[in-house]
């Protein structure tokens, strides 16, 4: 496997960053049924939202939504195709939304994570976030930039 690229999305990455978020959840079908649509509103996302994807030979294998509040940034979706897991492109992704953050000289990131993926939470764990809080089928944590 190659090295990929990061770079923001275009209009014309709606179909494969869809695809990419699709595959990155589909190994959650069978252990978490309430997931909701993540890969819907992908054109929305990257029209009005900072959307950045991961990229090997021209093919989008992550993606990054960030959604930029008043105070903080929110990591509204971060995947990457299963095919590529464990090569840095996750670690690259969230280091990339601490960059955006501090771009937008924002000192806070946030986000959601379901409760029956908590190999997510001990991941965003590792790289620096804190858990505030639990509502329903999400956690919620925070990380200080």
């Amino acid at each position: 496997m190659g090295k990929w690229q990061l770079r923001r999305a275009i209009t014309s990455d709606v179909d494969a960053l869809t695809s990419c978020i699709d595959a990155a959840y589909a190994v959650y079908a069978d252990r978490v049924n309430d997931l909701p649509p993540v890969s819907e509103g992908i054109a929305d996302d990257i029209a009005t939202n900072r959307v950045w994807v991961a990229e090997i030979k021209n093919s989008v294998v992550g993606g990054l939504i960030l959604v930029p509040k008043l105070d903080f940034l929110i990591v509204a979706n971060i995947a990457v195709d299963p095919a590529y897991a464990g090569i840095g492109i996750g670690r690259a992704l969230m280091e990339l939304a601490d960059i955006e953050g501090r771009t937008l000289e924002l000192s806070e990131l946030r986000l959601s994570t379901h409760i029956d993926m908590p190999e997510n939470v001990t991941l965003y764990r590792h790289l620096g976030w804190a858990e505030t809080g639990r509502s329903g089928n999400k956690v919620h944590m925070k990380k200080m930039i």
